[in-house]
C-alpha cells in the first residue's frame, strides 16, 4: 500500500496501478480475469508453475521470474580477501532474502581452505538484531515459517555431512550469518533454495568440474566468478544461467539491463530497459491501408 501511495504522489494517472491485497484465491482471479491478458509474477518455483499452468491453459502471455539456487565460483589465484566480501555479501545481504543471493559457493582446491576460514571470520563479525533500535547487518527472517525452514536445512545438511563453521540456528526471529563446509553435491543446503544468510562452500579442481557443479542446480538465475578474467570467460561460456558476473557477486541487477533465469528460474523471459519492458507488456497489431480497394484476379 505504501509504495501504491508513492505512485499516487508522484502524479501516476489514477487507474493505471491497482493494489489486490490477499493469497492464492486473489491470484487466482486475477490470472482467470478477461479483462487480463499479459501476466507477470514473481516469487517461488512452486507457485510460478501454478501460475503458468492456469495461464496456458487461457492462452494467456505469462512472464514468470521464480527462484534461485545461484553459485559464486571462486577460480584459482583469486585474491581471497576481496572473494570473501563478496561471498559474504551474496549471501548475507537482506537475511539471505533475495532471489539472486549466493546460495553456492563453489571454491578452488588451492584456497579453499583460506577462503572458508576467513569467509567464516566475517560471519561472525555481522552483528545481527532489530535494524529499527540497533546497528546491525542483519535483521529478522521475513515469517517463522521461513525462519523454521531455514534451521531445519541447516540441521538436515550437518546430519548429512556437512561441517558447521560459523553461526547456526539462532534464536527467536534471527538466525545468524551460517558458513557450511565440505558439502556433497546432494546435501540439502547444495541442492535446495534456503532464503535466508547461509553459505553453503564446497570445493572443485578443474573449470569443466565447476561447470558441471554449477549447471547441476534446477536453477539458472545468476552466477558469479571471481577471478582471472580469461578464465572467468571462458567459464562462462559453459555455465546455463540467465546472469553471469565476472568479478562480482550473483546479487547484481540494474534497472536498464534486461533480467530473468533459466530452467526453474523462469520461463526465460526478460524485464528491464526500455526495449525488453515494451516488448513483454504490449499487444502488437498489424494495419494495413490503401486509398482504393485493391483489385484482385478473382
Amino acid at each position: 500500500m505504501s509504495l501504491a501511495r508513492i505512485f499516487a504522489e508522484a502524479g501516476l494517472p489514477e487507474g493505471l496501478l491497482q493494489v489486490l491485497p490477499g493469497g492464492r484465491e486473489a491470484g487466482e482471479a486475477v490470472v482467470a480475469a478477461p479483462e487480463v491478458s499479459v501476466i507477470s509474477f514473481t516469487g517461488s518455483t512452486a507457485a510460478g508453475r501454478k501460475v503458468g499452468e492456469a495461464a496456458g491453459r487461457l492462452l494467456k502471455r505469462c512472464h514468470l521470474e521464480l527462484g534461485g539456487n545461484n553459485a559464486l565460483v571462486v577460480l584459482p589465484g583469486a585474491e581471497v580477501g576481496p572473494a570473501t566480501s563478496a561471498g559474504a555479501f551474496g549471501s548475507f545481504m537482506h537475511q539471505g532474502q533475495i532471489c539472486m543471493t549466493t546460495g553456492r559457493h563453489l571454491v578452488h582446491d588451492s584456497i579453499y581452505d583460506e577462503y572458508v576460514e576467513q569467509l567464516a571470520e566475517r560471519a561472525r563479525n555481522l552483528p545481527v538484531g532489530n535494524p529499527a533500535t540497533e546497528e546491525v547487518a542483519l535483521g529478522p527472517i521475513i515469517d517463522d515459517k521461513q525462519r523454521t525452514n531455514i534451521r531445519d536445512i541447516i540441521d538436515k545438511s550437518q546430519a548429512d555431512g556437512a561441517r558447521l563453521v560459523a553461526g547456526g540456528t539462532g534464536e527467536g526471529a534471527f538466525v545468524p550469518p551460517t558458513v557450511l563446509a565440505d558439502l556433497s553435491p546432494s546435501n540439502p543446503a547444495w541442492t535446495q533454495e534456503i532464503f535466508g544468510p547461509v553459505a553453503p562452500v564446497s570445493r572443485f579442481s578443474t573449470l569443466e568440474e565447476a561447470a558441471e557443479l554449477v549447471n547441476a542446480s534446477e536453477y539458472g538465475l545468476s552466477v558469479g566468478i571471481l577471478g582471472d578474467v580469461g578464465m572467468a570467460i571462458e567459464l562462462a561460456d559453459l555455465v546455463d544461467s540467465g546472469k553471469v558476473h565476472i568479478n562480482e557477486q550473483t546479487v547484481s541487477d540494474e534497472a536498464n539491463v534486461p533480467f530473468g533465469g533459466t530452467k526453474d528460474s523462469g520461463n526465460g523471459s526478460r524485464f528491464g530497459g526500455a526495449e525488453a519492458n515494451i516488448e513483454a507488456f504490449t499487444e502488437t497489431q498489424w494495419v494495413t491501408m490503401r486509398s482504393q480497394i485493391a483489385p484482385y484476379p478473382f
